[in-house]
């Protein structure tokens, strides 16, 4: 009411409570303009990147072993009898030479016992038989004697020389009899389980062993290689031997060392594969017959190869590529050829230089010329992993 009454007493006052009005808005959309109206700063895209680096390079194939023993011997015994005391422990380790088993030897004592009696009197009536063909001889010189006698007393004597060689013999049998009654280790190694037991009766040959002793220093690792690797595998063991590794579950940082000794005379038909042996000295006892482990089979070294890591790697529609970072911090995607894959890079035979950076995280949100923000750099190692061959 009060403005309408102005404006009737101030016609000319109408137009100033507009400009003010305009004036307030004017200023309102200024200051609002000053505060949205800014273009916005665009920020980077956060990447990770790592530095192209040259190195040497091992050239390995890679596998799956299985640990086998150097020598399993199954222990049986020769003779049989009621096994009269075990001189060790199941799981032991033995030395060659060790006594393991003793079978009640009395029986083959007295065996031996006879045998040798045997051979004291048949000893004691060819030394007769010798005395008496030394007389006969004189005799039939004389003629006091016929030539039938003599030959009788001859061939009694050479006889009773028979007779004492076949004691002699069954002297020797009885002995080695009576030997068998206790049974040795045959060589270095450890013990299973127990198969027979004190006071079992023994019998000669059986089909079952009395106890399975496998040699474990030093120990076979065996595994299967695709025939296509078996020309440079032969290659380079006329160089000179091939060296091996063997990853254990829980040793991956200090893997066993051996070198390759047995490589099969015949590829497997049914797999395309052919069978290598590798051969550790396993002083520390790590590797075990039956075990799976990771075979790395280390064939040559390639020098000055240029690696990155394998995740920097992208696969496109014409082909492999990585992003590079250049000084301006834009990418540029570059196509690649990749060599051999090791543990966690790979080789780069053609499309990049040492020294330049290349993308390891966050490549889905670039595009080539795209701004981007470092904000982690991957650290390649000093020295080549494990790999095989593409």
């Amino acid at each position: 009411m009060w403005i309408k009454k102005y404006c009737v007493l101030n016609k000319s006052g109408i137009v100033g409570v507009r400009a003010f009005f305009t004036v307030w808005m004017s200023l309102f959309l200024i200051c609002s303009c000053g505060k949205s109206g800014q273009p916005v700063k665009k920020e980077g895209v956060p990447v990770a990147v790592s530095t192209v680096v040259q190195k040497t390079v091992p050239v390995q194939i890679r596998a799956i072993g299985n640990v086998e023993a150097y020598s399993t011997v199954s222990v049986k015994s020769q003779i049989g009898g009621e096994l009269l005391r075990i001189h060790f422990k199941e799981g032991q380790d033995v030395k060659k030479g060790a006594l393991l088993f003793t079978i009640d030897p009395r029986s083959y004592e007295a065996a031996l016992k006879q045998a040798e009696a045997n051979l004291a009197r048949d000893t004691a009536q060819l030394e007769n038989a010798r005395v008496d063909a030394r007389r006969y001889a004189e005799l039939v010189k004389k003629g006091y004697v016929a030539q039938q006698q003599y030959d009788q007393v001859q061939t009694n004597a050479a006889a009773l020389e028979a007779t004492v060689l076949a004691d002699k013999a069954a002297v020797e049998n009885a002995r080695l009899q009576l030997s068998y009654c206790y049974i040795y280790a045959p060589l270095n190694g450890r013990t299973g389980s127990l198969l027979s037991h004190q006071g079992d009766m023994i019998k000669a040959n059986a089909d079952n062993p009395m106890v399975v002793i496998n040699q474990i220093q030093p120990i076979y690792v065996t595994f299967s290689v695709p025939e296509q690797n078996l020309k440079e595998i032969k290659k380079y063991m006329t160089a000179g031997k091939l060296k091996v590794e063997a990853i254990i579950s829980g040793y991956e940082d200090s893997p066993a060392q051996g070198i390759i000794t047995f490589v099969d005379n015949t590829v497997d038909i049914s797999t395309g594969t052919i069978k290598l042996k590798g051969t550790f000295e396993n002083n520390e006892k790590r590797l075990w017959p039956g075990q799976f482990v990771n075979v790395v089979l280390t064939l040559t070294a390639q020098p000055d190869a240029v690696v990155v890591p394998s995740q920097a790697v992208q696969t496109g529609q014409e082909g492999l590529y990585v992003f590079i970072v250049k000084s301006d911090l834009t990418v540029e995607s570059r196509p690649v050829v990749t060599g051999i894959n090791l543990g966690g890079e790979v080789v780069i035979e053609k499309g990049l230089k040492p020294g330049e950076q290349v993308v390891t995280d966050g490549q889905l949100r670039l595009v080539p010329g795209a701004k981007v923000e470092i904000k982690s750099e991957t650290k390649s190692t000093s020295s080549g992993s494990e790999g095989k061959p593409q």
